[in-house]
């Protein structure tokens, strides 16, 4: 058996969320309660894994995490690498988590892996699977071959890439998928498979500035323009629409978009949840060729929530004008 100091060094942070959360009475509302040593306390195995470095840097529900908390996080988590750690996992709430990872995963500059996790449960309700995915997260963070991926999104056994994985169903403890290519890999007995091997990586510089915005507006049946021609007015700096089917608007949309793209960076992302957007197939007004004739980029694979961050990292790193490289096809 190995002797404390012989373990690899673990660190693990809880943000709060669905993990940390409990009743108070029986049967009552759930409330984020409870830090990162409480949510070890059902997952013994961990000590007999890894020297264990343990912080609770909130109590929040994710859906309240902002961008310069973020960064404040990534500073965390840089900070335990440097100090040794040979993996690093986060707990949050689940309904922002794929962003939350994409954010990170855009700015995460080491081989070491960084492990997000949560659970569809709180932890005093039956069935909760608040241990079993921490548990199997810290297999997945210690795991020589998960170097080299960036963050990681551990859930229900599956392993997701950060820029892929999309919740899919609001209660259902399977709620995590990456669709169109499934799960990088699986926890099997403990043991993690990948399928295929790392892919080499590229990440942002952290942010020069904090204070820029950027809007998010989905297309929609009959829908006006009013807030589409408001965006410059109220000072964002970028957009991204989630567009109809293969990336589209309608024609009332293309119109105000031809003044505002040469103004600002606008993305138009498919809002259907699964597939690229189109490039070169319909050639209507508010398809994808008028669009890309008129100055919008069109996403690709990427979805429209994870294209507001990508916009907004490489704005406040004055990086905007590599937007097209960064958007997957």
């Amino acid at each position: 058996m190995k002797q404390p100091s012989d373990l690899p060094r673990l660190s693990i942070a809880s943000l709060g969320g669905t993990v940390s959360m409990q009743a108070r009475d029986r049967g009552g509302a759930v409330r984020p309660e409870l830090g990162c040593d409480q949510q070890l306390a059902n997952v013994p195995q961990l000590r007999e894994m890894a020297q264990l470095e343990l912080a609770t840097l909130g109590l929040l529900p994710s859906a309240s995490l902002g961008f310069v908390a973020l960064l404040e996080v990534l500073a965390w988590a840089r900070a335990e690498v440097e100090r040794g750690a040979q993996g690093v996992i986060l707990t949050q709430g689940t309904d922002s988590l794929e962003e939350t990872a994409y954010f990170l995963d855009l700015l995460w500059p080491f081989d070491t892996p960084l492990v997000m996790t949560g659970a569809m449960r709180a932890a005093s309700q039956p069935g909760s699977d608040g241990a079993a995915n921490l548990l199997a997260a810290a297999q997945v963070a210690l795991a020589p071959c998960s170097r080299g991926r960036g963050v990681l999104v551990l859930m229900n056994d599956q392993v997701h890439s950060a820029d892929r994985v999309r919740k899919t169903a609001s209660l259902a403890m399977a709620a995590f998928e990456s669709p169109g290519c499934g799960p990088l890999g699986e926890v099997q007995e403990g043991a993690v498979v990948y399928r295929q091997p790392p892919v080499r990586r590229e990440v942002l510089p952290l942010p020069q500035r904090t204070e820029h915005r950027v809007a998010l507006l989905e297309a929609c049946l009959d829908a006006d323009v009013a807030l589409l021609q408001a965006v410059r007015s109220l000072g964002y700096e970028g957009l991204v629409i989630a567009g109809f089917g293969a990336g589209h608007v309608s024609a009332g949309w293309a119109e105000v978009l031809d003044d505002l793209a040469p103004a600002m960076p606008v993305i138009v992302a498919s809002r259907t949840g699964c597939g690229p957007t189109a490039r070169a197939t319909y050639g209507f007004a508010g398809a994808e060729i008028d669009l890309q004739a008129k100055g919008v980029h069109m996403a690709g694979l990427l979805c429209p929530r994870k294209c507001r961050m990508l916009l907004w990292l490489l704005i406040a790193s004055g990086r905007q004008q590599q937007l097209p490289h960064w958007l997957p096809h």
